[in-house]
């Protein structure tokens, strides 16, 4: 029971807070994010994130995610998967070269060096998807090539992450990388299929049994099921569902869906997830690190900011829209909490720095939405001149 009035807490705060950072111009994500902060092991210690917290949390990614892909424009998507592919892969190297060969100055081995670049490759656009969302902007050119470079960067880091673990020795480790790109391969490949036929068949399915609010369940199953199988080749749960938005989006029912899916999403499970990325923040080794950990938050922002929006400039994007779309990949949220916990467990890097690189994820996380807020403002004021 306890667990119940921590989740009336959470959801109160969050209602109001966010409320007021909107009036104030403020994206309503941050002041969520803040709750997790103030409430958390950072400032009043009244809330740790347990399992359940991070259960909540975990289908908070996959809903978001999932009406994220409900509300894709399928078109723009294609119409630039060439640009989200140059943004990505130009959006993996500046981190992997730039912040890997930085962690020599705090001489960390080489090892630890590439793993740390490794790290902040990843974008978490789930934080991104909301703020697109709340300037109506998810469904622009900009919002389709964060969309589609952020799965692609997704992809590879869990190759460039296999790699590194491969390299700690075992002699199958070859092997095992193989197989984790023949999953994913095989993954894609399901992906097509479920688009394609298998969920236009469950949805006309639905339609024929007698239960309340059957296509809603049924759209549910479908993001679900593509959640877990994506975490079980490797990939996150995100971008499965992201893909099962998608392709119940292709069929005649995805209004009704998009209706009904996003009170589940918004009433409980989205706000746990931004607040469990606020209580995931500790200030406690804060002022032996504050090097590390201030040099690294700037390039953390600045390798996505200015490596993705490169990218974008490299695809024929104006100015306005390279800002925008290097804003929206800034976020590393829960994709780099991730590959850091999976990385420290497979010993790629020292305790010591393990907890000063969780809390730059975290700053770069909570930072990243007013970045993104201002580039979509200027490119709207800009428009608008």
């Amino acid at each position: 029971m306890e667990f119940i009035g921590t989740l009336a807490l959470i959801l109160f705060l969050t209602l109001f807070v966010g409320h007021y950072s909107q009036r104030m111009g403020v994206p309503g994500v941050i002041g969520q994010l803040l709750v997790g902060v103030v409430l958390g092991p950072a400032i009043l210690n009244w809330i740790h994130l347990n399992s359940l917290v991070q259960v909540f949390s975990d289908l908070g990614v996959i809903i978001l995610m999932f009406i994220a892909g409900l509300e894709s424009n399928i078109a723009l998507l294609k119409k630039y998967l060439r640009p989200a592919l140059i943004v990505a892969v130009i959006g993996v190297i500046f981190p992997v070269v730039i912040m890997g060969a930085s962690g020599l100055l705090f001489h960390f081995s080489r090892l630890e060096c590439f793993f740390l670049g490794v790290v902040f490759s990843a974008t978490s656009v789930s934080i991104s998807v909301e703020v697109l969302k709340e300037f109506h902007a998810l469904d622009t050119k900009e919002g389709a090539t964060i969309l589609g470079a952020a799965v692609a960067d997704d992809i590879i880091g869990v190759i460039l992450l296999s790699i590194l673990v491969s390299m700690m020795g075992e002699s199958s480790g070859n092997q095992n990388l193989l197989i984790v790109i023949l999953k994913q391969i095989l993954y894609f490949v399901g992906v097509y299929l479920l688009i394609k036929w298998i969920a236009p068949y469950l949805m006309r399915t639905a339609d024929h049994l007698f239960m309340t609010a059957s296509r809603t369940i049924m759209s549910m199953i479908i993001c679900l099921a593509m959640a877990w199988l994506a975490e079980l080749v490797g990939l996150s749960g995100a971008v499965g569902a992201f893909f099962a938005g998608i392709a119940v989006a292709m069929t005649p029912a995805h209004e009704e869906i998009g209706e009904s899916v996003e009170p589940i999403g918004y009433a409980i499970f989205i706000p746990m997830f931004f607040v469990s990325v606020g209580l995931n923040m500790n200030f406690s080794h804060l002022w032996q690190s504050l090097g590390f950990v201030v040099l690294m938050t700037v390039l953390g922002i600045g390798t996505k900011l200015i490596g993705c929006g490169l990218g974008g400039k490299l695809s024929g994007f104006d100015l306005t829209s390279n800002y925008v779309i290097g804003a929206g990949m800034i976020s590393r949220g829960e994709m780099a909490l991730i590959t850091a916990q999976i990385g420290f467990s497979a010993k790629l890097m020292d305790p010591t720095h393990y907890s000063d690189v969780i809390l730059v994820i975290i700053l770069v996380t909570i930072i990243a939405p007013f970045i993104l807020k201002h580039a979509i403002t200027r490119q709207r004021n800009l428009a608008t001149e």
